[in-house]
């Protein structure tokens, strides 16, 4: 009743305090001029680039009413998600996964030295609501943005402040409530700007709450129990009991709030130089892992409690820009930032008064300086940058009953660790025949430093006291672009990526694949390298159509891959109370990856447009024994189709997510594929039906309403610990002024 209250409250106040933007046509604008920035740091347009991006702009952003960035991701059929908890969104880009993929906001890269190659959460801390732009790079990236950038970049670019043109002030607000019934959510957002010639500032306010997320009620008839949530446990006067659930469909323990804060501030020197201050601030509450609560072990649920604490992360960044110089470059981007991060991990057996909790606190520090300059035929962006990290780790027990703590063992070397880098690239574009033949090269030399300290060795005797790398790495680009025709574009592109360890990589211990395996440090693991080749075809005419395939081939060098290990000759060790298999990460000489991604955008009448995306990876190695064996992060075949109308003040779309099956055979049995959260014969292929619409009142307000998986199908993606949700009715109210 209270958010119901809550709801009405805001959405009253909606239109008094903002007004909404009109619904237009532009969501699947078939037009080949468009630019971005994330290829070189600068503005470029991107038929100029060989790789392949893709555009999520302001006006789909706002459209597709996101419950996070996860979810923003996820709904355009070209990024496929896994979730482990409904707090969660771990984005997979040519079957890499987390650390393997670079997050980027605002040029700041949000990827850490405790970034995990298995699945992470982090990207839920980024406010989809104040996103100009999200812009997806696809392949390996790393000669503009070094470590990392494997299967690609996710780069955010949230609103900047808007001056005034006038002597007037110029005061611009926007807010938005939205509520959905299968999350029984409500998120309300505010965001105004202030400016004046010389002076600008823009304040954004998120605020979510979600609760226990429900499952559909339509299950494929041979798996009609799987992801039903029968039964929970809960604390009862002191004691641990096991607890029917009243409606086995909800994903009792699922919910969580969150806060996400944006303040900036810009001044305009001249017409050509502009400072720039960017802080952000998101946090949550506890966040429970939802799969590790559905946890088994000798016939009975494991765990009374399994959650994250509140994941905090501060950014606050300085950039200076200057446009239309004069001498040797023309543009110059150069700044400062600094995050604070902090996350941690809670759990307590079923039955024990003992809840462990491990601390992760990290700072980080870096810089960048990017010189651009335009000379005829030729664009020429170089640059250098560089990134400090510093983690402390801490862990310990409490005893519930009484409060008393005791040291425990912590999930990186509790004697910290750093990790740094530095680096200088240079990324250029040659125009051999303008407007029809272009060549993409780059080049970047990347060095790294990491260092682990392991002080006690009371929980594991370790043969060693520190971990200590340093690397030197030389990745480029190189790549044609040709346009035949003004309606047919092909391109051919060559790159390099590599990632560097980690702290995560190289130093952490923790429980994985449900209590089966126990991960260990590996000092002697080595950075990463791929090789990769794409080939692209775009066929293009006016506004009507435009279809694009991309088809891509990787090689892998030293590939990273979690497998059997042995610690003091032992293959196996006594952990938490039972006999564990011991895994590490280890450099994997034999590795490849291909796929193809394609899609049809089509005007079929002035109103009426059509849209279809289809994706294909595939992935394998080869082991210690020479044997075969499938990439872990590999998703099944997926994508999207949809239908949108436009009339007047209306907008309707009518569309349809689905992955194919996920064979058990396709799983890796040593990563982080998640069998033991599958059916026994993998992860079953599925589809929804959605629609939603959209209608303009009047000038500044609208609403909108969607209604996804409409069929109530009861389903889980791959890789995940959590089923998708049911049937969600959502409405939403938007204003601005």
């Amino acid at each position: 009743m209270h958010r119901i209250k809550l709801l009405c409250t805001v959405g009253m106040l909606a239109p008094i305090a903002s007004m909404a933007q009109e619904i237009d046509s532009s969501k699947n604008n078939s037009t080949l001029d468009e630019y971005v920035i994330s290829t070189n740091k600068f503005l470029e347009n991107k038929k100029h680039v060989s790789q392949q991006i893709g555009i999520i702009n302001n006006k789909e952003i706002g459209w597709s009413l996101p419950q996070t960035s996860a979810t923003l991701l996820e709904q355009t059929g070209n990024i496929f998600v896994q979730k482990s908890q409904l707090g969660g969104g771990s984005p997979i880009i040519r079957g890499f996964e987390a650390s393997r993929v670079l997050l980027v906001i605002d040029g700041v890269r949000m990827n850490n030295a405790i970034y995990r190659t298995g699945h992470l959460q982090n990207v839920i801390t980024v406010d989809p609501n104040i996103q100009e732009r999200v812009e997806i790079l696809y392949g390996p990236s790393s000669t503009l943005y070094g470590s990392d950038a494997l299967g690609g970049v996710v780069h955010f670019i949230t609103k900047q402040p808007l001056f005034s043109n006038t002597k007037k002030t110029k005061v611009l607000a926007n807010a938005s409530t939205r509520y959905s019934t299968a999350y029984n959510s409500f998120i309300a957002h505010s965001d105004f700007n202030i400016g004046l010639k010389r002076f600008a500032s823009l304040t954004s306010i998120s605020y979510s709450t979600f609760g226990d997320m429900k499952k559909g009620a339509n299950a494929n008839p041979f798996y009609s129990d799987f992801g039903s949530r029968k039964e929970y446990v809960e604390t009862i006067n002191g004691m641990d009991s096991i607890v029917q659930n009243s409606d086995p469909n909800v994903q009792k323990f699922s919910g969580y709030h969150q806060w996400d804060l944006l303040q900036k501030f810009a001044f305009k020197q001249n017409d050509h130089i502009i400072h720039n201050i960017n802080i952000q601030y998101s946090t949550s509450t506890d966040i429970p892992r939802y799969d590790r609560l559905t946890d088994i072990r000798n016939g009975k649920l494991r765990w009374a409690k399994w959650y994250y604490g509140p994941q905090d992360r501060l950014m606050a960044a300085y950039q200076f820009s200057a446009m239309n110089q004069k001498g040797w470059f023309n543009e110059i981007k150069a700044g400062i930032n600094y995050q604070d991060i902090e996350e941690s991990r809670h759990q307590r057996q079923r039955g024990s008064s003992d809840l462990e909790s491990r601390i992760e606190k990290l700072k980080v520090w870096g810089y960048h300086i990017d010189l651009r300059k335009n000379a005829r035929n030729h664009e020429l962006s170089i640059g250098t940058e560089g990134q400090y990290n510093k983690v402390k780790s801490s862990a310990h027990y409490t005893d519930i009953t009484n409060n008393e703590t005791q040291p425990l063992d912590t999930r990186y070397p509790d004697g910290g660790s750093t990790m740094g880098y530095a680096a200088i690239y240079g990324q250029h574009i040659f125009k051999i025949i303008p407007g029809k033949l272009f060549l993409n090269d780059g080049i970047r030399f990347n060095y790294t430093t990491l260092k682990s300290e392991f002080k006690d060795k009371t929980f594991f005797p370790f043969p060693y006291s520190t971990a200590e790398q340093n690397n030197t790495v030389i990745s480029g680009n190189l790549g044609l672009v040709y346009i035949a025709a003004d309606n047919w574009r092909f391109t051919l592109n060559g790159s390099t990526g590599f990632r560097a360890p980690n702290v995560d990589d190289m130093s952490k211990v923790f429980e994985s694949a449900g209590g089966e395996q126990l991960v260990v440090p590996n000092p002697d693991l080595k950075p990463e390298y791929i090789y990769n080749v794409d080939l692209g075809i775009t066929f293009f005419e006016r506004e009507k159509i435009k279809i694009e395939a991309t088809a891509f081939y990787t090689w892998f060098r030293n590939a990273i891959i979690s497998d059997r290990f042995t610690l003091n000759g032992q293959d196996s060790i006594e952990y938490d109370g039972a006999m564990t298999a011991i895994v590490a990460n280890q450099n994997k000489a034999k590795a490849w990856m291909y796929g193809f991604n394609t899609s049809l955008t089509a005007t079929l009448l002035p109103q009426l447009s059509f849209y279809t995306t289809l994706n294909l990876t595939h992935g394998r190695y080869f082991d210690a024994s020479d044997k075969e064996v499938p990439l872990d992060h590999i998703p099944p075949v997926f994508g999207k189709t949809s239908v949108s109308y436009l009339s007047g003040k209306l907008m309707t779309e009518f569309f349809v997510l689905y992955n194919g099956w996920k064979f058990i055979k396709d799983y890796n049995p040593y990563g982080e594929d998640n069998q033991q959260y599958a059916t026994a014969k993998g992860m079953p292929g599925w589809y929804t039906l959605n629609v939603r619409a959209g209608y303009n009142f009047i000038k500044h307000f609208s609403a909108e309403v969607a209604m996804e998986n409409i069929m109530d199908k009861s389903y889980r993606t791959f890789a995940s610990g959590i089923h998708a949700p049911g049937r969600n009715f959502v409405v939403s109210l938007k204003g601005n002024f």
